[in-house]
Formats: C-alpha cells, structure tokens, sequence
C-alpha cells in the first residue's frame, strides 16, 4: 500500500468520525433545537484552536448484536482547545451515537481529558447530552461513571469544571454536573434527573412531564442546582465563554488581570440616589453593586434561586472579584436556608480559586418560621458561617443599611477575620431593630404606659432613642469592628487601593486534614 493510499484511509476514518451517527440522526437532532456535538465546540472554542483526542475510539462489546453497530468515537468528542487565548479541556457528549449513552471507551477517553486537565491545572468544560449508562455494557459502563466522579472529586478545588447540560441526562450522567463548580442548562432542550417521570409514575404514580420535572427553569428556580440558563445553546456556550474569562485556570494561577478602563477614583456618585431614606423600604443591592465594580459589569450566579442574596463575578481595578449582597428586595434580604446554601457555596468556590471576596450587608437576620426551623436553618446557616470563616482570602465588606444579631456576625464580619470593614453613615449594627429591642428591654415600662393608654407614645420614644444609641454605625467603630464609616461615593477607590494592599496576604490555619462544614 503506498504512502498516498494510507492518507486516503486516514481521511476516510476522519471524515466517518465526524459524521457521528449519521446525517439523518444529526438533522433530528436540529429539529429538537439542538446542536450536533462538533457543532458545540466551534461556539464554545475560540475559531480553529480545538484539537480532536482519541477520534478513532469504539466500543469494545459484543453482547446484543453490539458488535455490529460500531461509531468511530463511541459517542464523545474529547480535546483542548482556547477561550479567549487560554486553554481548556472539553468532552462533548453525542447523542446522535447511541443516545450519547456511556460505555467503558466512551468513559476512557472523557478520563483521559479529565486526568490531562488535572495535570497541567487546566480548566475543564463537558458538555454533557446522554441518555446516562449504555444497558448493553452492564457494570463496565457504571463503573465508568464512577470512574468520571473520582476524577471529578479530586479536581474539586484545583481546576475550574464547569458541565453544560444540553440533552436529557439522567442517572448516572447528572451525577458528574453536580459534583462541577458550575452548571449551565438551555430552556426547552436541557433536562436533568435522576429517575424520569416514567419511573416516577411507575414507583410512585405521580404523573409530571419532563419540563416540570428536571427543565431548565425547574433547576433554575425550585431545586437551585442550575447556575445559569440561557434561551438556547448559542447563548448558553456564550455565557460559558463569558463566565470562563472571570476564573483563573487553576488554584495556583491568578484570573485574568484585564486593562482598566474605569478610572480607580471614579466616584459613586449612584449610591445616595438608590439607598432609601426609611430603613424598611426595599431597593435593589445589585444596582448599588454595578455603581462600584468595573463599567457596572457583574456576571450573576444563581440569579432565579434564592433571590434573598446576590453572588457573583464582577472587576474591581481589573482583577476578578467575588460580591456577594443581601438583597433588600427579596424577604428585605433575610438570610434563609436557601440563600445560606447558595451563598456557601459561592463564598467556598472563591476561596479554592484565590478570588478575592467583596461583600455588601444589609441583612436583618435570619428568616424565622416553623418551615426554616424544621429544614435546618441553624445546620445550613451555619454553612455560610463556616465558608466565610473557612476563606483566607481577601475579605472586604460593606454595611450599607441594617447588620443585625446573629447575621451581621456570619455576613464577613470582622470577628471572622474579614481583613477591611466599612460602613455607610446609614448603616444600623445591632442584636435586632429597635421594636424588637425594647420590647425586651423595656418590658415593663411599655407595659405600665398601655395601662395608661400611652403604649404608642412610649414606645416610639423608646424605639429613637433605641436607634440614636445602636441603629448607627459609630458604636461597632469605636470598638474597632468597623475600619470606617465612609461616604458612600467613596466605595470604588476604596476598595480597589484595599484590594491592592491585600495582594500579598497570607494566612496560617491550623494543620488538619480537612474541616467537618455541617453539610
């Protein structure tokens, strides 16, 4: 055979490789609103940088007639490639071959990927589209599964993972996302579970569709394990790209440090204007949030879940900061079960990837009721707790309104070592709000003046002079827990020459194998 007759060979397996399943199956796959597997990567990638691993792969059974139905890649297009200049690992899943099932070389060469990524401190990106384990392969395939959640686990805190779900997983395949820093899901085509509703009707004769069950917005909104969503794939692999030009690569290596077009001593000039006269009126953290950070740029995680607290990427002098804010507009920005959750866990991903932590209070407390109390409120508040008090990164805070009881500790309190603490003239640090507050200090005063028909009269004296004591920050400064009250068009510079002081911070803990955060 010459030279010539084996390049031709080596094209025909390349060509036959990248038809994945078939014309017919790819132009199903459009007619659903879905993109093909390769499809994927050119939006994801930047244009000509991605290079094709293990694309000649088959399976290896030859139970149920397998042997005759062989796809060279077995259902997973696997590579490197660039996001912006930098590069990423990637598997996209083919639900064209085999409904994207996994089987022992289809979990062979997303292992390989994985265990390259881990190696060089590269980030990680699956798009995942299966249908979860191939039945045929039995026990190999789940223990390929099993295989992908080691790797996962051990990446965990290392490289940024990220997993895109643009198909129906289900079983075994959701199990690999959930262990990923980030999951990303596109409305109508996305659907995660871990038993459709097919089994559901069977086991426990609840009828529910598929949408209701594990859609885009379900994960989204009820259940909280979608980070993002996006109106379709196009728009989801961008906001992947958008999200990935915040993370360093690993966590060793910084983020991207972009050029500064906001002037550093740009004065935020917003912030009166949003911040309302009455400390009961609700406003919108986010907006105060745009005035501070770079070009009013913020990428919002989790932005449909939990509502009560906002996190997220933002710039701060060209270096990628974390922010996380009560939200005043949303339960007047109580913290509850799911907003500790949510916070927890972003305030965790920050500190394994030496991103820096910047945090606005204005929190009255923890959300009472019998619902928090039977859900853990105490065991899932205590996750943000732990994290803040866990992270050793830089850790600045700004109260710009009420920091009350138990929440203004656990909010990146001076007492669990946030490194700089600022305070707006507005803000009102406290055990509670002056209703609650004289209730018990003044019992029976209040008591003695209902008796004689004075009760409102004595108590809104009391409830001022309540305030003018405690609701302000001057008392937690003179005790050193505030750094300074400062006039909010300061924010901006302030921060920003904080975060550069903290540049070289480093902090000794003590030495143990890991901590026990009350999961």
């Amino acid at each position: 055979m010459t030279y010539l007759e084996k390049l031709n060979i080596l094209a025909e397996k390349e060509k036959q490789a990248e038809q994945g399943g078939g014309a017919e199956r790819i132009a199903k796959q459009h007619s659903a609103g879905k993109l093909s597997a390769r499809e994927r990567l050119d939006l994801l990638l930047d244009p000509g940088s991605f290079i094709e691993l293990d694309k000649f792969v088959t399976h290896r059974c030859i139970d149920f007639g397998m042997q005759e139905q062989k796809y060279l890649g077995d259902g997973v297009v696997t590579g490197y490639g660039k996001v912006f200049g930098r590069t990423v690992y990637v598997f996209s899943q083919d639900f064209t071959i085999f409904g994207g099932s996994l089987a022992g070389g289809h979990a062979l060469k997303i292992c390989k990927v994985m265990d390259l990524a881990l190696r060089t401190g590269t980030p990680l990106i699956g798009l995942n589209d299966s249908g979860g384990a191939r039945i045929q392969e039995g026990v190999e395939s789940l223990g390929g599964y099993a295989e992908i959640f080691w790797r996962n686990v051990q990446a965990s805190g290392v490289i940024p993972q990220i997993s895109v779900v643009l198909g129906p997983c289900a079983g075994g395949a959701v199990y690999s996302p959930a262990i990923t820093d980030f999951i990303f899901m596109a409305e109508n085509t996305s659907y995660m579970f871990v038993t459709g509703p097919d089994v559901i009707k069977t086991v426990t004769h609840e009828e529910v569709s598929k949408e209701a069950l594990g859609g885009a917005d379900t994960h989204a909104e009820k259940s909280g394990v979608a980070h993002f969503v996006a109106e379709n794939e196009a728009k989801c692999l961008q906001m992947v790209r958008k999200l990935m030009d915040y993370l360093p690569s690993n966590n060793l290596d910084p983020a991207p440090l972009k050029s500064i077009q906001d002037p550093i001593d740009r004065k935020c000039l917003e912030i009166a204007k949003i911040l309302p006269t009455q400390s009961n009126q609700p406003y919108d953290m986010r907006k105060i949030i745009a005035d501070v950070v770079d070009q009013a740029e913020f990428l919002e995680v989790h932005s449909h879940y939990a509502q009560n607290i906002v996190v997220g990427f933002a710039r701060l002098g060209g270096q990628t900061v974390g922010v996380v804010g009560n939200q005043p507009s949303c339960l007047a920005g109580c913290l509850d079960i799911a907003a500790s959750l949510k916070g927890a866990r972003f305030v965790r991903f920050c500190d394994a990837f030496q991103i820096s932590l910047v945090t606005f209070v204005d929190v009255p407390g923890f959300l009472p009721g019998t619902s928090q109390e039977y859900g853990g409120i105490i065991k899932h508040g205590a996750k943000l707790l732990y994290a803040y008090a866990e992270a050793t990164v830089p850790k600045l805070a700004v109260i710009t309104r009420k920091a009350y009881g138990g929440a203004y500790d656990v909010m990146s309190s001076k007492h669990i070592r946030a490194d700089f603490n600022f305070a707006y003239p507005t803000a009102e640090i406290a055990v509670m709000g002056s209703e609650g507050a004289i209730n018990i200090l003044y019992r029976d005063e209040i008591a003695r003046a209902e008796k004689e028909k004075k009760g409102t009269e004595v108590r809104d004296r009391l409830a001022e002079e309540y305030k003018t004591t405690f609701a302000n920050p001057y008392k937690a400064a003179e005790l050193g827990y505030i750094d300074e009250v400062i006039v909010p068009e300061q924010t901006r510079e302030l921060l920003i020459q904080c975060l550069r002081l903290l540049k070289g911070k480093r902090e000794r803990v003590p030495s143990r194998k890991h901590g026990n955060i009350p999961l």
